[in-house]
Parts: C-alpha cells; structure tokens; sequence
C-alpha cells in the first residue's frame, strides 16, 4: 500500500488518468470543505512511492474533478463557488478556461467517455449543466429540482447521463429525445422503491427516502447502475425494468456511502467508500455461481451479492475511490478527510 500526505486539506475526490497508468489527480479542500481554499494535486507513482508532480490552489473548495478524455493534460474541477476550473497540467499556477453559471456548490463534473468533446456538471443549486471545453457558456441545462450530488454520462452512450439527487431519484436523460416539457429526461426511477417480493420473505414496504450521494455505471451491463447514500445500502437497478425495483441491494456499511465505482476489469465486482471509514469491495451477484444463499442472514439483502472484503486504513471518513483502467485487475486508489490518499490493491484485502 502506498500513501501519499494531502497536508492541510482533506481529500474529496481522487482519479486515475485515463492516459497513465502511473498519475492521479486528487480534489481536496482546507478545513473539510466547509470555508477556506482548495487544491489539485497531480500525483505521479514512482518506484520511491507517491510524488506530488504539480498542484493547483483555488480560491474555494474543491469537491469532485474529471481527466479530460481528450486531453492527456487537462483536468476539469467543481469548486464550492458554483464555479467549474479547467487546468492544463503542463501550464503553471492558472486555470485555461473558467465557467461561473451553477448558484451553489458544484459537487460533480464527469467527462463524457464516448463522444470525448462534451463534460457534465451537477450542483446543489438542481442543476445539471452540459459544457464544451471550447465555450465560454454551457451548452444545455438539465433541471433536476433537487440537490444534486452525482452526475454522469453512460459510458456506452454520447447523448446517455444521469443523475442522483437529494430527493431520492435516479433520473436518466436521453439528448437525442425532443426537449419539449420534460428536458430530455426518458426515467426517473425511486431508489426507496421496495424490492420485488421472494418467495420464504414477506413483501417489502421500501424505505423512506434518502438523500442519494453516488452513482455509477456498469461498464459491461449496458443498462445497470449502482447508487447509495445516506441510508448506507448499495442498490443496483436495470432501467429496462424501472418499476421492478431494485435487482440488487448490498448492505454492510456502517454509515452514508459517499462513493461507489464499479470495476472496469470484471462486470459484477464494484468498490464503495464511506463515512464509517471502510472502502469495500463486492459482487452484486450476478456472475455465475457467485451469491450463495439469498440474503445469507439479513432481510434487507437481495440479489445474491456480498462483500468480498474491506480495507479499513482510513481514519476519518473515505470521500473518494477509482480503479486504475490498466496493468492487474484489482488496483484502486482512496482519499479521505484524514489528508490522505491510498494507493491499494483489492485483492489483499478479499476474504478480509
């Protein structure tokens, strides 16, 4: 395990480059987030450990950063400001293009994986934005009417993204749909939602709603997506059934989960991070033999997925987790408000 020291600012987000298998960039913030600067790290992985190559200080905190898809160089911020930065790594001190149209905080920026020219922001403020890195205003804004923490486009689509916020929803937006009264949005889908009814279990009531912090992806699955939150259960829905409910619900963490990524090297395994101060890594299930017993021992369990095993380095809560795209299939890196950044193999920790 290798560790990096985030002096003086507590980690919010931290990404492997899509570029190199050996740089990092991490989002942290003076003070927890709550008043004072942020700053960008680049991190390089060297054979003498973790090296801070460059770093960018901003006037505001720092909350989430996305790696450019077409740029290996650029990486684009979401400050506490409402503002959204994009730095060239190969430049000094200054940002190269600065966007100010979010009212709150902006808590997410995600690259889009397929068309590579476009990246999407999400904000307290119920918004999600589209911009090109290329213009000075957005390009297309997404009402959610809700805080919305997480933001992302489908990593099997351009015109796909979605979204969770803070009243509960999953919500999927379609651009190639006709914006008319909806602004593109195709779903919008209750993660409280009860789970469908198994035969030997009473029916299931659902959950009262909670705020949603995360979500994510499948990489392989075209149609599958994990969220979590407050109420500290990872669902997993397939938004070609979005009244079934959940097809998936993994219990375990102790408190919200702040972050969940699903694996790009094996299409059941994904990995959580969380305010009990736990990274976790399970199945949801649905590969092949994998599960065993449903719910083995708790109500809440669906799907036949569990957890694989926990890295509990961490001594304050766990913001941010991603998975290195190269080299072995378990590599992953962490940060959280303990000012620090864990670069870490899953694989040690399966079974623990």
């Amino acid at each position: 395990m290798l560790e990096f020291r985030t002096q003086g600012f507590n980690g919010y987000a931290v990404k492997y480059s899509p570029f190199f298998d050996s740089r990092l960039a991490v989002a942290a913030s003076a003070n927890f987030g709550l008043v004072g600067n942020g700053r960008l790290y680049i991190l390089g992985l060297t054979a003498n450990g973790i090296v801070a190559e460059k770093w960018f200080d901003t006037q505001d905190s720092l909350y989430d950063l996305s790696w450019s898809e077409a740029h290996e160089n650029q990486v684009v911020v979401a400050a506490g400001d409402g503002s959204i930065k994009l730095f060239d790594i190969g430049l000094d001190e200054f940002p190269v293009q600065s966007w100010q149209e979010h009212k709150r905080e902006v808590f997410a920026v995600h690259w889009n994986l397929v068309g590579k020219d476009t990246f999407c922001s999400s904000s307290w403020d119920g918004c999600i934005k589209i911009w090109s890195p290329q213009r000075s205003d957005s390009l297309l804004t997404l009402p959610t009417h809700s805080c919305t923490y997480s933001a992302a486009y489908s990593p099997h689509s351009p015109s796909i993204l979605s979204a969770v916020s803070s009243d509960s929803h999953l919500r999927i937006f379609d651009l190639r749909t006709p914006a008319s009264v909806s602004n593109h949005l195709t779903l919008s889908i209750p993660l409280h939602a009860p789970a469908p009814s198994r035969p030997g279990y009473p029916p299931q009531s659902g959950t009262p709603p909670t705020e949603a912090l995360t979500h994510d992806w499948n990489k392989y699955r075209d149609s599958i997506i994990a969220a979590a939150g407050v109420d500290r259960l990872i669902r997993t829905f397939d938004i070609r059934s979005p009244g079934q409910g959940p097809v998936a619900i993994l219990p375990g963490h102790d408190y919200a989960v702040r972050k969940v990524a699903w694996s790009p090297h094996l299409p059941d395994v994904l990995l959580s991070a969380s305010y009990d101060m736990t990274c976790r890594v399970w199945t949801d299930g649905s590969a092949l033999g994998v599960g065993g017993e449903e719910g083995r021992g708790n109500p809440m369990a669906l799907g036949g997925g569990r957890e694989l095993g926990r890295m509990g380095r961490h001594t304050e809560f766990v913001i941010g987790v991603d998975w290195c795209l190269f080299g072995a299939e378990g590599w992953c890196a962490s940060c959280g408000w303990d000012e620090r950044v864990l670069v870490w193999d899953v694989r040690a920790i399966m079974g623990s």
